[in-house]
């Protein structure tokens, strides 16, 4: 278990890395991501010391949502005095999020071979 930890938290370090001097733009944990997923992907698979870490982190993700709510919570009246903006802004990346995703979708599925008769 401590090797999925090491490996975990060493990707995260090159992505913070990788942030700092090459794509201050970017956090680092996306880029440690990235990278993480690029190594498993090169690698085939994913480790039984890995598998397990990220099982257990993902028992406990529904803790992540307890700072959010705290601070919708805390910034209640600028949320109502910018309700619309803020629903129109949903609505719209809801709308664009669903039209991207089907014509990745549609651009990346198979074709049908066509026969020839």
């Amino acid at each position: 278990m401590i090797s999925g930890l090491v490996q975990i938290l060493l990707f995260q370090s090159l992505g913070e890395l990788v942030s700092k001097f090459a794509l201050p733009t970017l956090p680092g944990p996306v880029i440690g991501l990235v990278l993480l997923i690029i190594w498993l992907v090169l690698r085939k698979g994913i480790n039984h010391e890995l598998a397990m870490v990220a099982d257990g982190f993902s028992q406990y993700l529904g803790l992540l949502f307890v700072p959010a709510a705290v601070g919708v919570v805390l910034f209640l009246p600028q949320l109502k005095a910018n309700a619309l903006a803020i629903v129109s802004a949903l609505v719209a990346s809801v709308i664009l999020t669903i039209a991207t995703s089907a014509i990745v979708v549609r651009f990346l599925s198979a074709k049908p071979k066509e026969t020839e008769q």
